[in-house]
């Protein structure tokens, strides 16, 4: 009796169940697309119009070109005066090369300047903070979010507690601290030890982590304990290789932030042979031709650019809080 009952409905123009939700659906849809519409400040059927379409456009392109000019527009012309003589760039700054590119004074930076001694210095300062804060970040992370112990949210809310404290109040202890370690009694001033120690110890990096941690699917951890992984086996063969996308953000992170420290390193390292790019450049603008200084400034500029160009994807993924379960 189903099927003829079902004939008769159709027929007596009573659409089934599968047809009456079809019908039901469309201009619930259709609403919500005219009203999402709506919502923006030119209206659906405003931007149909030609004229409203050219003058969309038309501002869209001018705001383009406005963000292109104020992000690279400076780095355009340090590069100009960078390949200019000193006088061209005091005379006429924004005149395109009077007298050509002077490729020289990129060379005379790395001789007179010493930009390849400061270079080096910031690349080992930079090495030393990220293997140092990547084992800090990531066993912390470990303990927290895996390992969990009874006190876990205590130590948690302590690091979290540390962030809300600048930087410049803890400034004079954590000096006293590096003039005479503890317990060692050891002077590190002069020594990138003195840089490395403090910036591994970053309780935003070992939050960041603990985070990814907590994301990652604890039944493979279980799984492996089964199969008799032990706590560091489990560390280093399941968690690390699981956790790519977080560890390539937290070192971007360390690596940017050791390249433009400023002001601890000039604490710390008072000797101008183991200076930073950051710490050296300032201190020579007094006594260095300006093509020549601004010439060390651009590729001083040029390095970290070149460098979040090329890993921008994972750069970009410390604002996604999804970043460290993806793969």
């Amino acid at each position: 009796m189903s099927a003829p009952v079902s004939e008769l409905g159709v027929r007596a123009g009573q659409p089934d169940h599968a047809t009456a939700r079809r019908v039901r659906r469309a201009p619930r849809t259709h609403a919500s697309r005219d009203s999402g519409a709506e919502l923006s400040i030119v209206s659906f059927q405003d931007r149909k119009a030609p004229r409203i379409r050219l003058a969309l456009g038309v501002i869209g392109v001018l705001v383009l070109a406005a963000l292109v000019l104020t992000s690279i527009g400076p780095m355009l012309w340090l590069f100009k005066a960078a390949t200019s003589t000193t006088s061209e760039t005091l005379a006429q700054p924004f005149a395109l090369w009077p007298s050509g590119f002077h490729w020289e004074n990129f060379v005379e930076a790395f001789q007179r300047v010493r930009f390849g001694t400061y270079l080096a210095n910031t690349l080992w300062i930079c090495a030393g903070n990220w293997v140092l804060g990547i084992v800090v970040a990531t066993t912390g992370g470990y303990f927290l979010a895996i390992l969990r112990p009874a006190y876990a949210k205590v130590i948690s809310a302590l690091l979290l507690a540390t962030l809300f404290i600048p930087g410049v109040v803890s400034l004079v202890p954590l000096y006293l601290t590096v003039i005479d370690v503890p317990v060692v009694g050891v002077n590190l001033l002069n020594s990138f030890w003195a840089v490395w120690l403090p910036a591994a110890a970053s309780a935003f990096n070992v939050l960041l982590v603990e985070r990814s941690f907590a994301a990652l699917p604890r039944d493979v951890f279980e799984a492996a304990r089964i199969d008799g992984a032990g706590t560091f086996r489990v560390f280093w063969s399941i968690v690390l290789p699981m956790s790519r996308p977080i560890l390539g953000v937290v070192s971007l992170l360390i690596v940017i932030a050791g390249y433009k420290e400023f002001l601890w390193p000039l604490l710390v390292l008072p000797d101008g042979n183991m200076q930073p790019l950051s710490v050296a450049l300032p201190r020579l603008e007094q006594t260095t031709e300006l093509s020549v200084y601004l010439a060390a400034l651009f590729l001083a500029l040029a390095i970290p650019v070149a460098f979040f160009v090329i890993f921008q994807k994972q750069f970009l993924n410390a604002a996604s809080s999804q970043g460290a379960i993806k793969e």
